[in-house]
């Protein structure tokens, strides 16, 4: 996609025209995120499924599908009607089905998507089994479904080894417009602890759980062909046991300081970046006050281990070099204030020089899609210049 009309190809970040904040994704770095990801992978004879939650943008997704048509997943109905109507057809809708939003998975598939949903309670099974009774045509074909596992206490999700698994199994299998395609899972915890050696213990913890749970299906005379994992941690850090048929994942093209506290990557491979205009300095303390605030950098506070050293965010040159010292302290909700960290202050002219009301540095996020999540648009760098807009979609 091209940059508007009033914004030059080619142009640096410090154009006048260019409006802040806005978002900027560095595209040699993400291209080396995802060689890297693939790469990792591929030495376990595994495959991708990305999760398309954090790009949300076809001219992003392009790069990180196999195929034109996927296999991808999503985290709204929305993503998946962005991302069909651009021809990726195989799509899981990788959050608990409600079964109200049915009607829109069914127009999906009657316009030639494969798109699987995901639950892990009985109840929920009934109420899709008669909400299909109501929306089903003699045309359609039963809806895939994916069974959700809890492989670490995070967040959702059955027992693998618990008697529930095998009855939310028979409760799919019992209806007539319901298929059981198999069981997924996601380590959360990984983002809890930044200690590598417990992030691999854990990739193998969310490989044994899919493995647990596929057999106890197949012992029941349940098929279960799809075994999914998935969490930009462990993918990168750890290794998954055999019998994995896909990994899905989604912030490693982009990296953020939270992926920088796990030991995932480094300041120099996070590719997203907020651009943000100085707006003028705190006179009691010095401190630059920009017009990115938490409705352009989020609130999210990453590891709680980091935020001493990179508060809101990590503020860099137009470049995107680091700059010493300095972190985003405080977020007000469009102003942003950036000061050094306790006892690295130095005089309070020296930001004053350095960055004047009407001067530009870049800000990397503590979590890659909560602050994409408040755009529109990426502002391409090639070579530090903005060569392209891609559109990004947004709303569920």
């Amino acid at each position: 996609m091209t940059l508007s009309p009033c914004l030059p190809d080619g142009c640096l970040p410090d154009d006048p025209a260019l409006t802040t904040p806005c978002l900027l994704l560095d595209e040699a770095r993400m291209a080396g995120n995802i060689a890297r990801f693939n790469r990792h992978l591929a030495r376990q004879g595994l495959s991708a499924r990305p999760h398309l939650k954090t790009c949300k943008s076809m001219a992003a997704a392009q790069r990180l599908l196999r195929t034109p048509s996927g296999p991808a997943a999503v985290s709204t109905l929305a993503e998946a009607e962005y991302f069909a109507a651009r021809g990726v057809t195989d799509i899981c809708y990788a959050v608990g089905i409600v079964p109200d939003k049915l009607e829109r998975v069914l127009a999906l598939r009657r316009q030639g998507a494969d798109l699987s949903v995901v639950l892990d309670d009985p109840v929920t099974a009934g109420l899709l089994d008669a909400a299909a009774k109501r929306l089903f045509a003699g045309t359609d074909t039963p809806l895939p479904v994916l069974l959700e596992l809890d492989c670490d206490g995070h967040r959702s999700g059955l027992d693998p080894a618990g008697d529930e698994l095998l009855a939310v199994a028979a409760a799919v299998q019992a209806s007539p417009f319901l298929t059981l395609r198999g069981v997924m899972t996601h380590a959360g915890a990984a983002y809890a602890r930044a200690d590598t050696a417990h992030i691999a213990a854990l990739a193998r913890q969310e490989g044994g759980a899919v493995l647990t749970a596929a057999e106890r299906l197949r012992a029941a005379g349940l098929e279960c062909p799809v075994r999914s994992v998935g969490s930009t941690p462990t993918a990168l850090l750890g290794e998954y046991p055999q019998g994995v048929t896909e990994v899905r994942a989604g912030v490693y093209p982009f990296m953020d300081l939270t992926m920088c506290g796990l030991g995932v990557c480094t300041t120099d491979e996070v590719a997203l970046s907020v651009l943000a205009t100085v707006i003028g300095h705190r006179r009691q303390d010095g401190a630059l006050v920009t017009d990115a605030g938490w409705m352009a950098l989020a609130q999210d506070r990453g590891l709680d281990e980091c935020f001493a050293r990179w508060g809101f965010g990590l503020p860099c040159t137009l470049g995107g070099t680091t700059l010493p010292g300095l972190r985003v302290s405080e977020c007000n909700q469009e102003h942003g204030i950036i000061s050094f960290r306790p006892g690295e202050a130095v005089p309070v002219p020296a930001l004053h020089e350095r960055f004047p009301p009407g001067s530009r540095l870049r800000i990397l996020p503590n979590h890659a899609c909560a602050t994409a999540a408040q755009y529109d648009a990426y502002h391409v760098l090639r070579q530090g210049r903005i060569t392209a807009r891609w559109e990004r979609i947004r709303g569920w």
